[in-house]
């Protein structure tokens, strides 16, 4: 498609989104303001992420359009309220990359990606400027996000300026001592200091996930996934057998388990001849 064809399609977009939130247009869209708006604009925003994970581009494209269609909506809100419009956003993001690579648009040279993240870093505050100066490295960072994306960000943020493990050895030295601190609590059995030392646990394992180049977060949802899939598994084979997942012994349930496994590691068309 070309840049025409581009622009045609998103101005399109665009006059179907002033519609809707006309007196002539759909009375849901209408009443629609950003603070409703924040839900589904984080909804959209996970879809894409298991759209991705899914590894089908046409799921990636039709979720892609529903988070667009968030982002057009909250500026159009914010256009009727005088505020700023779309063409604000889009001068505004192309403004900033063009301004934080200077080594594409102006030539400027770097020489691996510690200097590029550097170089990131420093036009970073130069445009925050003395609010960045007052509220710090680390205050910027969305309290919103997903607690491992959070975790994630402020260690890197505070290894960029040296506060860091020199290696992933001595983190993984860390999670043994957090560990150690964890039972110790057990043995107390003190609550409070259970959950404090359980989230030093997952801290410090977030930590070495970004020393492995790891994200944590997505680790996580893959981790989440698989347990939902291979649960379903059991629960499929149980059912086609007329029997109960409440009544059966644990033993069994293990060895389900491991076949669901098994089931995984096949390629897909030998699922379909499995089932």
């Amino acid at each position: 498609m070309s840049h025409e064809e581009h622009s045609r399609s998103f101005i399109r977009l665009l006059k179907i989104m002033t519609k809707l939130r006309s007196p002539q247009g759909c009375p849901w869209d209408a009443q629609q303001t950003p603070e409703t708006m924040k839900t589904f604009l984080l909804e959209e925003c996970y879809e894409v992420l298991e759209a991705i994970d899914k590894g089908s581009p046409q799921a990636v494209c039709q979720e892609l359009g529903d988070l667009l269609l968030q982002i057009v909506f909250l500026s159009q809100i914010f256009e009727e309220r005088k505020h700023f419009d779309i063409g604000d956003v889009s001068n505004g993001i192309a403004d900033k990359l063009v301004r934080r690579h200077p080594h594409v648009f102006e030539g400027v040279k770097v020489e691996n990606m510690e200097d590029l993240n550097r170089q990131w870093d420093e036009i970073k505050n130069r445009e925050q400027g003395a609010q960045t100066e007052k509220s710090g490295l680390l205050q910027n960072i969305p309290k919103a996000l997903p607690a491992l994306s959070r975790a994630q960000k402020i260690t890197d943020r505070a290894g960029r300026v040296g506060f860091d493990w020199p290696d992933a050895q001595g983190v993984v030295e860390k999670i043994h001592e957090e560990f150690h601190e964890f039972k110790n609590a057990l043995n107390k059995n003190d609550a409070k200091e259970i959950e404090h030392e359980f989230g030093d646990i997952l801290f410090s394992l977030v930590n070495l996930a970004r020393f492995l180049d790891i994200d944590s977060e997505n680790a996580l949802q893959k981790a989440v996934n698989r347990f939902k899939t291979r649960f379903e598994f059991l629960e499929q084979k149980l059912s086609k057998d007329g029997r109960d997942l409440s009544t059966v012994p644990l033993t069994e349930m293990d060895k389900l388990w491991e076949k669901a496994k098994d089931q995984e590691r096949l390629p897909d068309c030998e699922k379909v001849k499995k089932d």
